[in-house]
């Protein structure tokens, strides 16, 4: 009778442990848009790698409420994903989506184009992020549908409407927003998105808050450094970066300004002293200031090798 019970207590114990992860993923895997400020929301997407559950949104998405409708600050990682976006803006506004601006050139960036181009969207960017979602498209997917195989299929489809200056005034649905591009960071032709009416920012891959930022073999971080010290002249409120929460220019200045600085600071002058990359990753593995940030075990060794070696092919 004892054994009896000990096995149903088990079983039960197995049941309830597996409606509470199944409860617990639901409610990770919750899509939905934070609102900013007035007019504007957020999709901020968690801190983990792209999953099949995630669908490739494991970044930040800007909804701009105007009167042409919405516009949308990037467009997701293929169809699956821009679709749950719709849904997104559906349930805050049932009204079109007039426009997607994108800031950035990573898959999840610029996939969704393709989906919000056939609902009549027009699709805005700069003219160095589509030379880098032209030239990188092909890459991005192969490595997108491994993780995420529900994105298979994904059309290429860029800008539109392609601009050219360093500072573009648009004004879409009534709104005044500028299209900035400051300099070549996480990926070539990142740019931002600034509503100087609403001191609002998304800053694309050039910031990110509560997670280690990466360093690719395209990434360059002396430009990226550079482009973030002029980003950090707007008069933000909110700023809504690539990764991680909305926050001000205290935080983000914590997590993203002051680590690039210190990369470039640090392997400037080792790389000056002829230290050696692998003396340089060494020394500096250490940085306890940013160990709260997710992911740092990972990519800073990584961060610090690439920077030293491009820094290095630049002496």
């Amino acid at each position: 009778m004892r054994q009896g019970l000990t096995r149903l207590t088990f079983t039960q114990f197995i049941i309830t442990l597996s409606l509470l992860t199944v409860i617990h993923t639901a409610q990770a895997l919750e899509f939905k848009a934070q609102k900013v400020t007035n007019g504007v929301y957020a999709y901020t997407g968690p801190l983990t790698d792209r999953t099949p559950e995630n669908l490739g949104l494991n970044n930040n998405i800007g909804f701009i409420d105007t009167q042409a409708g919405w516009v949308l600050i990037d467009s997701g990682a293929g169809d699956a994903a821009a679709k749950k976006l719709h849904e997104i803006a559906k349930n805050i506004k049932d009204q079109p989506i007039a426009a997607v601006i994108n800031i950035g050139s990573q898959d999840h960036r610029w996939l969704g184009n393709d989906y919000f181009s056939k609902l009549g969207a027009k699709i805005y960017a700069h003219q160095k992020t589509v030379k880098t979602q032209s030239s990188m498209f092909n890459q991005l997917l192969d490595r997108l549908v491994s993780k995420v195989p529900a994105l298979k299929g994904t059309h290429k489809k860029t800008a539109d409407i392609v601009l050219s200056e360093n500072s573009n005034t648009l004004t879409i649905g009534g709104v005044e927003m500028q299209l900035n591009f400051y300099g070549d960071a996480h990926f070539p032709g990142d740019s931002a998105l600034w509503l100087p009416k609403q001191q609002v920012l998304f800053t694309g891959d050039s910031v990110y808050v509560d997670r280690m930022l990466g360093v690719h073999p395209w990434s360059n971080t002396i430009t990226w450094n550079e482009a973030y010290q002029k980003m950090r002249a707007l008069p933000a409120k909110f700023i809504v970066p690539g990764h991680g929460q909305v926050s001000d220019w205290e935080k983000v200045d914590a997590d993203t300004g002051r680590y690039l600085a210190k990369l470039i600071s640090t392997l400037t002058e080792a790389a000056e002293n002829m230290e050696g990359v692998g003396s340089a990753v060494d020394a500096n593995r250490d940085w306890p200031e940013f160990k709260h940030l997710e992911h740092y075990d990972s990519w800073h060794p990584q961060n610090l090798n690439r920077t030293y070696l491009r820094i290095e092919s630049g002496l």
